[in-house]
């Protein structure tokens, strides 16, 4: 197999460059590094086209630039008074280099994509809920201005966590109660430290405050409920929500998409809008094009389409037969027509359980 795409580092080195062939060795250290999968160049898909949220620059630059804003703030206790001036210009660039990529993209559907990029959780998290939450401000029509603010909040959603014992946060498996507790800390912190900052609107640090707050007065920290919680926050911890429970961590699998949507209409109107949960399931591709699935029926192929009207049921190119030997010539499967086929793992992923994180 040989690379379709760059495997790039946290200091946006290439690692690996297109058309690199892949090793059994280097299988293994892309895995210990943390990459999930990657893109193989193939005959059979050569037709396909993957478009990109942001490019390779702009992703690299951000996850630079929100690593450097971070670490700054690690462990850094915050006293009476003190502020991070530069740390407001230093997100408002972020955010001005993503609204420029992602401005153009107001009606199309929303692909969650692989970053693509070897580095931490927390900084891929907090730009992949940046960029998502932002598009859905798009699709509902918010101003630049009020994208900004709510882009500004999804990106500095979990900066609490800056301020929580590296032990705990991260700790290679389950969290102990007392840990937990100490986690869930993080969005009281996240609002002491930008509350009082120069040039970031108290939004923001709102959105850090209530991002884990829940319509029936169920999250926390203070257990607000409905119209206590700003907007933006709710816009926010619906996608946290999301992306915390599709993304595989080293103590538990991730959910599939599908069964995450699931999860999210599960909570509807008890911990997240009806409203949002419904814009998001209309305007996302939970399936991006080009990922490989397995079929219920023992097939397995790349997603290559998807009906705009239900995106979680993609067209899907079967390469493989039953028996997972190759096809010599593959044939499509539109799920929208096949109804009791269902897709069973992502990238040979099998199906664990999964809840949002913290």
């Amino acid at each position: 197999m040989k690379l379709a795409k760059k495997i790039f580092s946290e200091d946006g080195l290439v690692l690996l460059g297109k058309h690199v062939e892949l090793t059994d060795q280097l299988i293994r250290r892309l895995g210990e590094c943390g990459v999930s999968f990657v893109y193989i160049e193939d005959p059979m898909t050569a037709d396909l086209f993957i478009p990109e949220l942001i490019t390779d620059e702009t992703r690299i630059r951000a996850l630079k630039e929100i690593r450097t804003g971070f670490k700054d703030m690690m462990g850094a206790s915050k006293r009476k008074g003190m502020t991070y001036p530069y740390i407001a210009k230093q997100f408002q660039q972020i955010m001005t280099m993503v609204m420029d990529e992602i401005s153009g993209q107001k009606d199309a559907m929303i692909m969650l994509m692989n970053m693509g990029v070897v580095d931490h959780y927390l900084y891929q998290h907090s730009l992949n809920v940046c960029i998502y939450t932002t598009l859905l401000g798009m699709s509902v029509g918010y101003t630049k201005d009020e994208l900004m603010t709510l882009g500004m909040g999804a990106l500095l959603h979990d900066i609490g966590k800056t301020q929580i014992s590296s032990n705990v946060l991260l700790k290679p498996g389950p969290l102990s109660e007392e840990e937990y507790n100490e986690m869930k800390r993080h969005t009281e912190r996240g609002f002491q430290l930008l509350k009082d900052e120069p040039n970031i609107p108290l939004i923001v640090a709102h959105c850090a405050f209530q991002h884990h707050e829940r319509l029936d007065g169920s999250g926390y920290p203070r257990g607000i409920r409905g119209d206590d919680i700003h907007e933006y926050a709710k816009w926010i911890g619906l996608v946290d929500s999301y992306d915390a429970m599709t993304t595989a961590r080293v103590y538990r699998g991730a959910m599939l998409p599908h069964q995450a949507i699931e999860a999210l209409y599960v909570g509807t109107g008890t911990l997240y809008e009806q409203r949002m949960v419904q814009v998001f399931r209309d305007k996302v591709v939970i399936y991006p094009l080009g990922v490989m699935v397995k079929l219920n029926t023992g097939e397995s192929g790349v997603v290559v389409d998807y009906h705009a009207a239900s995106p979680h049921r993609p067209i899907v190119r079967i390469l493989y037969n039953e028996a997972g030997e190759p096809l010599q010539v593959p044939y499509e499967k539109d799920l929208t027509k096949q109804l009791t086929t269902m897709i069973v793992s992502v990238n040979d992923d099998e199906v664990t359980p999964a809840s949002a994180g913290v």
